[in-house]
């Protein structure tokens, strides 16, 4: 059922959030996450195959531990946006956002009326009837947050007019889809890169938009922090279990 969304809080009260992107769909993996400690997870729909059915339980899994759920979901697909929202997603992370036109139109899938025209309807997120559902079309449109994924030069360069239309809670760089972009695939730490995302948050921090930072590493985190970035992506959760999993296997055998 529709809670409050503790992310929205929380960035806008000035604390910091903390999450994972997650590509396995493994409601017993994404209740780990929340069970350690992390903020909101992005259940991956784009690079992953998830039905609808095992999309929900990921979601019903986040909310057990009260973790906020955002879905990734696939390009330019409307009717991803609203499945996954019935499912009972807080945000959505939309990806290649490269025009004012593509944010435009993921308010339009996302949001209820006046706002925008999401398809109605009822179902577990206003509780089976529990939410009064003109109230339920209030509150959905107050909590589920829109978060643009720029990953392409041409997003770079629109960031301005991307922003000034409004409509947007959050902004995530996307490193990897922005060295393939900018030439230099796979080379995360390669000037054109690190100048792109800077050029993103610094037009976050003009517009007045959360910026999002991928920040692996604790010094990195702490970088980002001091320019004032309070959202962290720390990494994806089946990248830390592997590692985890080589370190478990290199190490010398005790006893």
């Amino acid at each position: 059922m529709l809670r409050p969304n503790a992310v929205k809080r929380k960035l806008a009260e000035g604390e910091e959030v903390h999450g994972l992107f997650c590509s396995v769909p493994s409601a017993t993996l994404v209740e780990m996450i929340g069970c350690a400690g992390y903020d909101f997870v992005i259940l991956d729909t784009e690079h992953t195959l998830v039905d609808p059915q095992q999309l929900e339980h990921l979601i019903r899994a986040a909310e057990a531990t009260g973790l906020t759920p955002f879905v990734r979901v696939p390009e330019a697909d409307p009717g991803a946006v609203l499945r996954a929202l019935d499912a009972g997603a807080m945000g959505i992370v939309v990806p290649h956002v490269r025009t004012r036109a593509d944010v435009d139109d993921a308010v339009r899938a996302a949001y209820y009326a006046p706002k925008g025209m999401r398809s109605l309807n009822g179902g577990r997120v206003p509780g089976f009837g529990l939410i009064d559902l003109p109230e339920y079309v209030n509150r959905a449109n107050a909590e589920v947050m829109l978060i643009p994924l720029i990953e392409d030069a041409e997003g770079v360069d629109a960031i301005d007019g991307i922003l000034a239309g409004g409509g947007i809670d959050l902004v995530l760089p996307g490193p990897g889809d922005l060295s393939q972009s900018y030439g230099v695939p796979w080379q995360l730490r390669h000037p054109r890169v690190r100048d792109a995302v800077q050029r993103l948050r610094t037009a976050c921090a003009g517009h007045g938009v959360p910026f999002c930072a991928m920040a692996r590493t604790p010094e990195r985190q702490a970088q980002w922090r001091s320019d004032g970035v309070r959202a962290f992506v720390l990494g994806e959760a089946s990248d830390l279990a592997a590692t985890a999993l080589r370190d478990h296997r290199a190490a010398p055998a005790q006893g």
